[in-house]
């Protein structure tokens, strides 16, 4: 359910989170590879190259086509134990869930569908999209390419999403103050850190050492069931 949609279900809170490597346990690393993506997650954070030209690069790499690329994240990609849990929490508590990633939303829907089940139809998904190259289609080796969510240095901008929601708050204060949470792990979740009442980032990993960095309040997490026992008990 879209802004402002979702506001009008007056919730108590409402949870923004990344995808790649915070629902799920790694990144997928198609492409270049992990020691790859790394030194570009690494120039990134140190302002060398923006998200998106690194980001380009390692979508540029991968010539797989594009429905084999689906088959072999669904095979590899795991989910963290306690999203599930956590997911299925949301639902009862009519606690809205919107994954903003940089990753693109076929392959997204297509693991949380297959690694939930199909109630993973009702998570909203706001990200980058697939298109044909030229001259060809996603079908083919190299056939297809990634289509940024804005013209941001991020590719996507994830305080786009998330300022509307809390403007919309600060203005209609009579229509009650839920709480706005972010949870990411890395350099695509920057342009949210600021953005929410509460941030969740994974131990050990870049969006901490941004955090520590900018003097950005966070709270660490390992995984999904610390998290929802924390949003329980606020």
């Amino acid at each position: 359910m879209p802004y402002p949609e979702t506001l009008k279900e007056k919730p108590k809170c409402i949870f923004f989170t990344d995808f790649d490597g915070t629902i799920t346990l790694k990144d997928n690393n198609l492409g270049f590879g992990e020691k790859l993506r790394k030194q570009g997650n690494l120039d990134t954070l140190e302002g060398k190259v923006t998200f998106r030209d690194s980001f380009q690069e390692m979508i540029n790499s991968i010539k797989t086509p594009f429905p084999e690329c689906i088959r072999l994240l669904c095979e590899n990609i795991k989910l963290d134990p306690g999203f599930s849990d956590f997911y299925m929490w949301s639902r009862e508590a009519k606690v809205p869930v919107i994954v903003l990633s940089s990753g693109m939303t076929p392959i997204i829907r297509g693991l949380l569908v297959h690694l939930i089940g199909p109630e993973a139809n009702d998570i909203e998904i706001v990200c980058n999209e697939v298109v044909d190259r030229p001259g060809m289609t996603k079908e083919q080796e190299g056939g297809w390419n990634i289509r940024f969510h804005d013209d941001s240095g991020f590719g996507h901008d994830k305080s786009l999403t998330i300022r509307p929601y809390a403007k919309h708050i600060a203005e209609h204060p009579e229509e009650g103050k839920p709480i706005l949470f972010y949870a990411g792990d890395g350099v695509s979740d920057l342009s949210a850190a600021r953005e929410t009442d509460l941030l969740f980032a994974k131990k050990g990993h870049d969006l901490i050492t941004y955090c520590e960095r900018e003097g950005i309040p966070f709270t660490v997490f390992e995984d999904w069931k610390s998290i929802l026992t924390q949003t329980k008990d606020i």
